[in-house]
């Protein structure tokens, strides 16, 4: 039996170390070849390899040389200021909100809750339409403040759901305690909860910063004019030409991308796997 027992247990430990390697070569794989093509010489990735033989740092090079067709750091600029006021944003609003669906009880809440999970089944791509209308009622097309609130706003009802699941796993004693001694709601949030929430508060800051770089669809119906564009319609245009496609240059600009988001990711590491787990265990 004892027998058995262990070679059931090795059996299992394989599997499970055969899924994590086969995963693990699916998520590292493209990542390797995107380094390998930024280092290849010429802009077709069919002469292109993992590991170049003749190694270049040219199209690194070519993104900062301020060619009028390759606005690489006007971009990155662009991007990484929708993505740090966006974090900053959604933060402020998700955490407020949150605070008030997990500690206050009035007429709607629940509906509210269910309208927010239901919001997140909504497509984004189908109120775009809507979306590009009103921006143009506003007269804020290319405007990177109008694309910051429709990214708040979008962010807020999942985050919103997750943060007050964190908020429920928290003692109400807590906040009982304070209002006996005396504490606002306002000292109960910033004092008690803010800091006893900082693992949430890691999770919703990393989808704000992340989502708008990952974002083409709702970027490419607001900004329409180069110095306006963020990284990923930018580098979108690099291999939507017919001719003149570098696709070689386009790996490069993705690099580049990953080094800010490495950064935050790195700066939140702490507590960012706690918090996206303990979202979930309390609705």
């Amino acid at each position: 039996m004892r027998i058995d027992m262990k070679k059931r247990k090795f059996i299992r430990l394989l599997i499970s170390y055969l899924i994590l390697g086969f995963m693990m070569v699916i998520i590292i794989y493209p990542l390797l070849w995107t380094v390998g093509a930024s280092f290849n010489p010429g802009n077709s990735l069919v002469s292109t390899s993992i590991i170049p033989k003749n190694p270049t740092l040219d199209h690194y090079k070519e993104l900062f040389e301020g060619k009028e067709s390759l606005q690489y750091v006007q971009w990155f600029i662009n991007s990484m200021k929708i993505s740090f006021f966006t974090m900053i944003g959604s933060v402020i609003t998700v955490s407020f909100s949150a605070y008030a669906f997990s500690r206050f009880r009035f007429k709607g809440r629940k509906n509210g809750l269910t309208l927010f999970l239901l919001l997140q089944m909504v497509p984004q791509f189908s109120a775009l339409v809507a979306l590009f209308v009103l921006a143009q009622m506003l007269g804020m097309m290319n405007s990177h403040w109008l694309l910051i609130f429709l990214y708040i706003g979008g962010l807020i009802p999942m985050n919103t759901y997750l943060m007050k699941g964190y908020l429920d796993s928290i003692p109400v004693d807590l906040d009982e305690s304070a209002r006996i001694d005396g504490a606002s709601h306002t000292k109960i949030f910033f004092r008690i909860l803010v800091p006893l929430s900082k693992p949430m508060i890691a999770v919703v800051a990393m989808n704000g910063f992340t989502g708008p770089l990952g974002d083409f669809v709702l970027s490419s119906a607001i900004l329409r004019t180069p110095e306006s564009y963020t990284l990923p319609i930018g580098l979108y245009n690099l291999v939507n030409q017919v001719m003149g496609a570098s696709y070689t240059t386009f790996a490069a600009g993705a690099i580049l991308i990953s080094i800010p988001v490495a950064i935050v990711f790195l700066m939140l590491q702490k507590n960012f796997v706690s918090g996206l787990t303990s979202g979930g265990t309390k609705g």
